[in-house]
């Protein structure tokens, strides 16, 4: 699966998705009145990938971080503004030819939200019945937010899960580390440093989760910290935007790339970016590889513009390792 994000009322959807793509995630901000090839908005921009890649799945996602997620709680605890949401989320997808909805709550904070957002996503269901369609949610990889959820009763009403397992490490940790590791160190520098892909799905396969039903995420950017040279260092800000190098421009001119094995992590020093942790094709392979080993249902990426299109490819490198014998 490769996730587009739209911003600032303009995305120019890409006609040159391959066949190594499943799905097609794209966010509720697309503009649905300019222009694109002839034909009025993004979304309906898709129409014209649909006939060139009849197998891709295209959904749209509700929600996101910050804004994108401060409606939820109301809609969530009213049933019948869940079934108002759950009958516009079919109308859409029938209105635009789309294969189902993707809910993005970030995060429900108590167990009385997570209840409401199973009830969400069942009213969602009910509309937008299986096979025919399909519904899927992003989760966090922290269990700080995943307790708050009956994660057998949602997995219960969902297609796939989408765990978002990056941003471990961040401007909000009080040093630098790993933002996407496959495993946690022997001896975690921090509450952060604590949480991995394989903690994470090791707690969603504890809670009933299907492993089938499980994304492992991959992300198509890097953290950057200022001042720091390795993993437990305090860092005085980042470089690139907000403290992000998409991948593309990975490694930063100057930097020395080190890979950290224990882990499964990437990182370069130097340059104009610091410390900056992020997947590479080596990674990629070895978290394609523990999807495997573990049953999931595949990976996804975050975001699909944020890749690049030479033999660095990241959606290649998954790609490549989830086929191979």
């Amino acid at each position: 699966m490769v996730s587009w994000a739209f911003g600032n009322g303009l995305f120019i959807v890409d006609k040159g998705v391959g066949s190594e793509v499943r799905g097609i995630y794209f966010d509720e901000y697309a503009d649905n009145e300019i222009n694109l090839d002839g034909i009025t908005g993004c979304l309906r921009d898709l129409k014209s990938i649909k006939q060139q890649y009849p197998e891709i799945k295209t959904i749209l996602s509700v929600g996101g971080g910050g804004e994108g997620s401060k409606p939820f709680p109301l809609v969530a605890s009213s049933s019948i503004v869940r079934s108002m949401f759950a009958q516009s989320a079919r109308n859409m997808v029938d209105a635009y030819g789309l294969d189902g909805i993707d809910i993005d709550w970030e995060h429900p904070s108590d167990p009385r939200q997570g209840h409401h957002y199973v009830q969400l996503l069942a009213a969602i269901r009910k509309s937008l019945p299986a096979p025919k369609y399909l519904l899927t949610s992003a989760l966090p990889a922290g269990e700080w937010a995943l307790k708050n959820i009956d994660l057998g009763q949602a997995a219960a009403q969902l297609d796939l899960i989408n765990l978002m397992t990056y941003d471990f490490s961040g401007p909000g940790t009080d040093a630098c580390g790993h933002h996407a590791q496959l495993y946690s160190p022997k001896t975690p520098h921090n509450d952060a440093a604590k949480v991995s892909c394989h903690s994470a799905v090791t707690y969603l396969l504890s809670k009933g989760v299907p492993s089938r039903k499980i994304l492992l995420g991959v992300p198509t950017y890097g953290r950057s910290f200022l001042g720091a040279t390795k993993v437990g260092d305090r860092f005085t800000g980042g470089g690139g935007e907000e403290g992000i190098f998409e991948y593309k421009d990975l490694p930063r001119p100057g930097a020395a790339v080190q890979f950290d094995e224990a882990v499964g992590a990437v990182y370069s020093i130097g340059g104009d970016g610091g410390f900056v942790t992020y997947d590479d094709p080596r990674t990629v392979q070895r978290k394609a590889e523990f999807a495997k080993q573990q049953g999931l249902g595949g990976l996804f990426f975050w975001t699909g513009t944020g890749d690049t299109r030479d033999d660095r490819s990241l959606v290649q490198a998954g790609y490549r390792a989830l086929h191979s014998s």
